[in-house]
């Protein structure tokens, strides 16, 4: 009746995994605790949950990405702890295989559940504002898409406490995620989870791109689009072509351990080469689908904190057109190992050193822009500043990586993790920790307290150069990575030196969390009433903080590129229209119960609870069916009630004047 499952899948005998279950439960216990004692759950479920208002649904996936964030690093933070004493004769305290799983997990959670829940939030929240909508083209969508993601980031913490999570690497490479390699459940938790968030972020992507090109404000051309919907689109563009490579790759390889296929054993006619071609062809546009939305937050940061418009705007928006097409022509450069000859690698050597010229186009006009600026050293800045940086140094060695032959040296190595790290987390974190700083007035009407965000940035940026610096070394004096244990000396000193720049790190963690209590505690005193706190460029600063329901009571029409700017240069930032019926959807609780219902299907597929599975399946199509017949899905704010909360919004803002 329950497939595999039995009591010997909970991990008694590792004691590490049991106290990382033990503190995720009693974390869970607090939280569901408090909201019980503050009787919340009324209000979470009407407001929250069942909402489709992408506004509040970007909070939800940032919240998400934070949480996971924390448990991701806790797995970092164990490999850079074992790796410290594991030398010699100290095996440390990770049994092998508990490492094996950890730094699959580590990869996992921070690609799939941090940076991208991050990126769809900050694309939540800002891209409907910045492009004078309402809402996305498709609400309830967007709805369902985070309930997936939701339920593909339970079911990595589920394998923490019930069976194993796989033991391959974040890409699971057959033949070591084939079943005759990994013949537990560890390589299923992955497969289910990454179909099922998978499916969200594909329909995720359908939104976003049908919301920008249909949806604009009157006026706003391709050319009138600010910056940050420029790569969101080209964003959701990678993700409509790449996410399906991804969503056949994975369901072939469950194939093959489900249905007793071959399409990646050797033994069986198959290839598993041809895996790793399909999962690089979809894992580098993943990289671009990561870093372009991270380009667009710097983008609008140092625009607005130059106090001018973003020099060489056209030159920005091809460069990032560039990026998009040219990120699914560098896949190979991945494995210049494989032995596919000397003419194929020589193309994807050159095409990677192509793609690096878009990228420095930017980080030049990133500069220009700063250049005779009058540019305020706020934390959002100081995270670009120290984003230019640390980016450079990584699309250095990036490019010394696209050279085949010094690839074949340092493939595998340390420094490979170094400047993958070097781009994903100066890049990438930096850039969604800097559009969180920056948009987090407009989401939440307060500002987030700037002393304490800079002692984040500043461990931050030490503890990354003190914590993966030495990787660079390491990775030249010949150590690869996954080492659980290692007989060389001379390697402990530079692993002791980067696990203290991961308790570095920590503390701008730590900085994080304090500096979110302390502003919502201080809340009063960080309010702003204007809407525009930072002297923004673009339409998501002309609305209220946080906007209303309806974002704009008028929609705006849009004359230049910097809507905003121009509005404010000819004086005319508030509409003196008359106020008319808005046209708004209606929340709905179809999107949490199929993300429900679907945690039970990958739990039930993962264990072979056939039962489980089917009726979890059939219950998300009933779902789906039901709200296909209901007509009522959206309503009609009347005139008056939108004057009524336009005139306390423009009182507020007199009363602080």
């Amino acid at each position: 009746m329950f497939g595999k499952l039995s009591w010997d899948a909970i991990p008694f005998h590792e004691p590490v995994a049991m106290g990382g279950v033990a503190g995720m439960v009693l974390a869970g216990i607090l939280v569901l605790g408090g909201i019980t004692y503050f009787k919340q759950w009324g209000y979470l479920y009407r407001e929250w949950f069942t909402s489709v208002d992408h506004k509040k649904l970007g909070v939800m996936y940032i919240v998400l990405a934070l949480v996971m964030l924390l448990r991701g690093f806790a797995d970092a933070l164990m490999m850079r702890a074992q790796q410290s004493i594991a030398n010699g004769g100290n095996e440390g305290f990770l049994h092998p295989d508990h490492y094996n799983q950890v730094f699959t997990a580590h990869g996992v959670i921070m690609i799939f559940f941090m940076a991208m829940p991050f990126m769809v939030g900050l694309m939540n929240i800002v891209v409907p504002l910045q492009i004078g909508a309402r809402d996305v083209a498709f609400p309830f969508v967007n709805s369902l898409s985070f309930w997936l993601t939701f339920a593909g980031a339970m079911l990595v913490n589920a394998s923490l406490a019930v069976g194993e999570f796989a033991r391959t690497g974040w890409l699971a490479y057959p033949p070591l995620s084939e079943l005759a390699y990994s013949p537990g459940v560890g390589v299923d938790y992955y497969i289910w989870a990454l179909q099922i968030s998978g499916l969200g972020t594909l329909l995720t992507g359908v939104n976003f791109f049908v919301t920008i090109v249909k949806m604009r404000a009157p006026g706003m051309t391709w050319m009138r689009l600010p910056i940050f919907t420029w790569t969101a689109l080209c964003t959701n563009m990678l993700i409509i072509f790449a996410f399906p490579i991804l969503t056949v790759t994975l369901a072939m390889l469950g194939a093959d351990r489900y249905l007793g296929m071959h399409f990646f054993t050797n033994d069986g006619g198959g290839n598993p080469m041809m895996y790793v071609n399909l999962i690089w062809a979809w894992g580098h546009p993943e990289v671009y689908i990561l870093i372009l939305p991270a380009f667009g937050v710097f983008s609008e940061i140092t625009s607005t904190f130059s106090s001018k418009k973003l020099f060489g705007y056209t030159s920005m928006v091809y460069a990032t057109i560039a990026i998009t097409v040219l990120s699914f022509m560098v896949w190979l450069h991945h494995f210049f190992t494989m032995g596919s000859g000397a003419n194929v690698n020589a193309f994807f050597g050159i095409s990677t050193m192509i793609i690096s010229i878009p990228t420095g186009v930017k980080i030049f006009n990133w500069m220009f822009t700063m250049y005779r600026g009058r540019v305020r050293m706020t934390t959002p800045m100081l995270w670009t500043i120290g984003f230019i940086i640390t980016f450079v140094i990584g699309g250095m060695t990036g490019v010394l990586l696209a050279v085949p032959g010094a690839d074949f040296l340092l493939h595998n190595s340390l420094f490979l993790i170094a400047h993958f790290h070097n781009v994903i987390i100066g890049g990438v974190l930096f850039g969604y920790l800097a559009g969180m700083t920056y948009w987090f007035p407009k989401a939440f009407g307060f500002r987030l307290h700037e002393g304490l965000g800079k002692v984040a940035f500043w461990c931050w940026l030490v503890g990354f150069y003190v914590a993966f610096m030495p990787l660079y070394v390491l990775g030249f004096m010949g150590m690869t990575r996954r080492m659980q244990h290692y007989q060389n000396d001379a390697w402990q000193a530079w692993l002791i030196l980067a696990a203290v720049g991961g308790l570095i790190i920590a503390a701008g963690i730590g900085a994080m969390v304090l500096q979110l209590a302390y502003s919502v505690w201080k809340r009063e005193e960080l309010r702003d009433v204007t809407g525009d706190p930072w002297g923004g460029r673009t339409l998501e600063w002309l609305t209220d903080s946080p906007p209303a329901f309806y974002n704009f009571a008028h929609t705006p029409v849009v004359h230049t590129l910097d809507a905003l700017a121009f509005m404010k240069e000819r004086g005319n930032v508030h509409s003196r229209e008359r106020y008319t019926d808005i046209h708004m959807p209606r929340n709905t609780a179809v999107g949490l119960i199929m993300g429900l219902l679907s945690i039970a299907l990958g739990f039930g597929l993962i264990w072979h609870i056939w039962w489980l599975a089917i009726l979890a399946f059939v219950g998300m199509i009933g779902s789906f069916i039901v709200r296909s017949f209901d007509d009522d899905v959206d309503y009609y704010v009347p005139a008056a009630e939108v004057e009524r909360i336009e005139n306390a919004r423009h009182l507020a803002m007199a009363n602080q004047g």
